[in-house]
């Protein structure tokens, strides 16, 4: 039996997401922007940092529901320009592709700020000469692995709740003078009232722009409908809680003017707060800052140079663009992205850079609370989150008012800048990109309600995807493949034929469908077959059904089918020799389609065409349909370690909770057992489970001591 294609492996846990979206959180926003903040608004930028945590979860839900739909390189503007069309994917692709840029560009800045604490070196010079550093990193391939990852933001939470901890117990102990005073240090709250307050909240967003990042590795993680909202939400409390508690300690400690010059804070509150010797204190926090803005500075060169690859490869920007270098990385693209942060490091002030990369975030995040609302309103079937965010719609237009009214208070050289850039966006589209495209967003099928056309391509896309991210451990696919009902034709038939007993077949328990389901199933359209493979999968909802059916039918001779659609072929050029009927309830379509999908997956195996034609018996004709990581066939047999199973009854067996011996092959026949079925010597046991399970029963029953006579087999 042939093993699958192989696809990018699911390797990333829950921890791995908390550490991406942490990590990416903690650099600038933290060790860098509060003192610069609190100059606009005094005292309450604690505040300003808490309700920025607040206003990010919309779009937070929103990511996590794009990304478990659709899992792809370039991220948001992926997003964007498949719900909202190429052209908002030009303006979301170049706006996110400078915020992460600017935003890199400012992490290197206080990167250079921090080490200039031990070495008498001008800053920007020194973020420019980091910027190169990391430049040749990237080109050269090196990248952060989640092995490092992770032990960066252990060691980073450990230094700040360090600081956290020593800081609360400093204030609260009054060690550090400041006790009696803190009632002034906290008055007045607001220097510059409500709007100095919403302009801050603002500023401070790109602090936590990081926090989804992790759209960019969405199709690595393990259980994504789970791991990637709850590895998001828990992030976003650690991260806002050090934000908030941290600020609050540097508000305490500190003297208001030192404090809003300093571009250090979190170094010199630790000095004031610790009494370690040759200041070892600060020496910690400059070690955890450093490495912090040093996993952002790589990272973000390495996240923004791919906006530029995933562009060049739609053709939105000029093809070179999307070159992979002789080390395999986008050089050219790396190449631009580092000019352009060396330009901002050189041209910009620090304030300018927080707020132009924030004006831009809150403008990108606007839009993908919008895409959200496209793809639900567009009604195309094969939109399959795994995760879907709560208090829909009221949640997106929260977040898109939010995104808004933040914008209004970033200042007019910002949003100058913004429309600017929209405005080159849609100059470039126009003069480029609209002749170089050819799709349309998903906003395209909520229009067609309204009588304007669609774009199917889209449709096969999306297919494309869920065919890849396969069935969700509550869709009954093993199941529904054991229960199929398997028919073998070996003399000349027709398609006409073979319909007519299936739907005799499907009839018996289901008598109310018969001609209803006769009429659906002879129109196959041309998405439903793989011509390559010789199969067709003719498929049909229906009210009438409570649970789904499938049967599987091989053709020995072939037969010819008619197919509709556009790149329907005649009939007369076509042979399949398999046929999956499957028939599914109508009140959940996306399953039908994950099901439908992951068919189609098993079916485009590269010898699918040869290990069907050739396959001894029905049992094995499923067995190619099952999972191969997930399935385990054993010969009870003399000799063997399987022997022990002779006479037992199923409910006997010790079988690892969850596994399920699926059916048996005894003589010609082939049963499907119950707890009383008892097993007997030569029968084949074909047991289903998951890959643990079945590796355990492997080693039980085959393992390393296997004899030369135990034919026991993995497939």
């Amino acid at each position: 039996m042939t093993a699958a294609p192989k696809k990018l492996k699911k390797n990333l846990g829950l921890f791995d997401v908390f550490a991406i979206c942490t990590g990416a959180m903690f650099s600038s926003g933290f060790f860098l922007l509060p003192g610069l903040a609190a100059a606009q608004t005094g005292p309450s930028v604690a505040l300003a940092y808490l309700i920025a945590g607040i206003l990010m979860l919309p779009a937070m839900f929103s990511m996590a529901e794009l990304s478990t739909a659709m899992p792809r390189a370039g991220g948001d503007y992926y997003f964007l320009d498949r719900a909202l069309g190429p052209l908002v994917g030009t303006i979301g692709g170049i706006g996110t592709y400078l915020a992460l840029s600017l935003k890199s560009a400012f992490a290197l800045i206080g990167m250079g700020a921090y080490l200039t604490i031990f070495f008498d070196v001008p800053i920007k010079p020194l973020a420019v000469g980091l910027t190169v550093v990391f430049m040749g990193i990237n080109i050269f391939g090196a990248k952060e692995t989640t092995a490092l990852q992770r032990i960066l933001i252990v060691i980073l939470l450990s230094v700040l709740a360090f600081f956290i901890v020593g800081g609360l117990f400093a204030v609260g102990t009054d060690s550090t003078g400041t006790g009696e005073a803190l009632q002034g240090e906290f008055s007045p709250f607001f220097t510059d009232g409500i709007a100095g307050l919403l302009g801050t909240v603002g500023f401070v967003f790109v602090s936590y722009a990081g926090l989804t990042k992790i759209a960019s590795v969405s199709e690595e993680i393990v259980n994504p409908g789970r791991n990637i909202p709850l590895g998001m939400i828990l992030s976003i409390i650690v991260t806002t809680f050090i934000y908030v508690v941290g600020i609050l300690i540097m508000l305490a400690v500190l003297p208001p003017q030192d404090f809003q010059a300093d571009l250090t804070p979190v170094a010199t509150a630790a000095d004031e707060i610790f009494s370690l010797p040759a200041s070892l204190g600060v020496a910690l926090i400059v070690a955890s800052a450093v490495a912090a803005f040093a996993s952002t500075g790589n990272a973000g060169i390495l996240a923004a140079s791919r906006y530029p690859l995933a562009m060049g490869r739609d053709k939105l920007i000029p093809k070179r663009f999307s070159t992979i270098g002789q080390f395999q990385t986008p050089t050219f693209s790396i190449l631009v992205t580092s000019g352009l942060m060396i330009a901002a490091i050189v041209l910009l002030n620090e304030e300018d850079i927080a707020k132009i990369a924030s004006t831009f975030q809150l403008l990108i995040f606007m839009l993908v609370n919008f895409s959200v609302i496209v793809m639900r309103e567009s009604r195309i079937e094969f939109y399959d989150p795994i995760y879907r965010t709560p208090l829909y719609p009221f949640t997106q237009i929260f977040g898109i008012l939010a995104s808004i009214l933040l914008i209004t208070y970033l200042g007019p050289q910002a949003i100058l800048m913004t429309v600017a850039v929209i405005t080159l966006s849609v100059a470039w589209y126009f003069y480029y990109a609209d002749k170089n495209v050819a799709r349309h967003g998903a906003i395209y099928h909520w229009f067609a309600q309204l009588g304007q056309r669609a774009y199917s391509g889209l449709e096969s896309e999306l297919r494309d995807i869920m065919r890849e991210k396969g069935v969700r451990e509550e869709d009954p696919f093993d199941e529904v493949v054991t229960r199929a009902i398997v028919l073998e034709k070996r003399d000349n038939t027709t398609f006409e034929q073979i319909t007519s007993e299936v739907v005799r077949t499907i009839s018996q328990k289901y008598p109310m469908v018969e001609e209803k389901l006769a009429q659906e199933l002879l129109t196959i359209h041309d998405d439903d077959v793989l011509m390559a493979q010789g199969a067709a999968l003719p498929n049909v909802r229906l009210k009438e059904i409570d649970h789904t059916e499938l049967v599987m039918i091989r053709v020995h001779q072939g037969i010819h089918i008619p197919l509709t659609g556009t790149d329907a072929v005649p009939s007369e050029q076509n042979q399949f020799f398999a046929l999956f009927f499957l028939i599914s309830p109508e009140n959940n379509p996306t399953r039908h389609l994950r099901i439908l999908a992951q068919l189609t997956e098993h079916i485009d195996y590269p010898d699918f065409a040869h290990d069907w034609r050739y396959a001894v018996d029905q049992q094995e004709l499923k067995e190619i349909m099952l999972h191969s990581e997930r399935l385990l066939t054993l010969w009870v047999k003399e000799n063997t370690r399987t022997h022990r199973m002779v006479n037992k009854m199923m409910r006997e067996l010790d079988m690892p909770k969850g596994s399920l011996v699926a059916f048996i092959r005894r003589g010609d026949n082939v049963i499907i057992p119950s707890g009383e079925t008892t097993i007997q010597l030569g029968d084949r046991l074909t047991i289903i489970g998951e890959p643990e399970q079945i590796d355990n029963l492997y080693h039980q029953y085959v393992g390393e001591q296997s004899t030369p006579s135990d034919e026991s087999t993995l497939t």
